[in-house]
């Protein structure tokens, strides 16, 4: 999966915390609107796009791997507090796991 992240979003940093099967992935504050209208559908499908107002905890910039089974861990490592994964990528790769798991595709 992190090799595929790593791809997909163009090696822009994600977070993965194993405890709750969850993948955060970096993008800039500033959501466009049209985006944030989408992203409200995501609700549906447990994607959630946190705000400014909140709080992340990261793993430390070394975690890079999967050492414990509860650790967070660095899916992609950050390289640069300046490269973030893009919102295009992000929504691209939402919009390709919706259409993988919806059962009753429309034609």
């Amino acid at each position: 999966m992190d090799t595929l992240l790593a791809e997909t979003l163009g090696g822009g940093p994600v977070v993965c915390d194993p405890r709750f099967s969850r993948y955060y992935a970096l993008v800039s504050a500033g959501m466009p609107e049209t985006l944030r209208q989408v992203s409200d559908a995501w609700t549906a499908l447990d994607v959630h796009c946190l705000g400014r107002d909140s709080h992340l905890g990261v793993p430390r910039l070394d975690a890079v791997r999967r050492d414990q089974a509860l650790a967070s861990y660095w899916s992609v490592p950050m390289n640069s507090a300046t490269e973030l994964c893009t919102l295009v990528a992000v929504a691209r790769l939402i919009a390709a796991g919706r259409q993988c798991s919806d059962p009753d595709p429309e034609p």
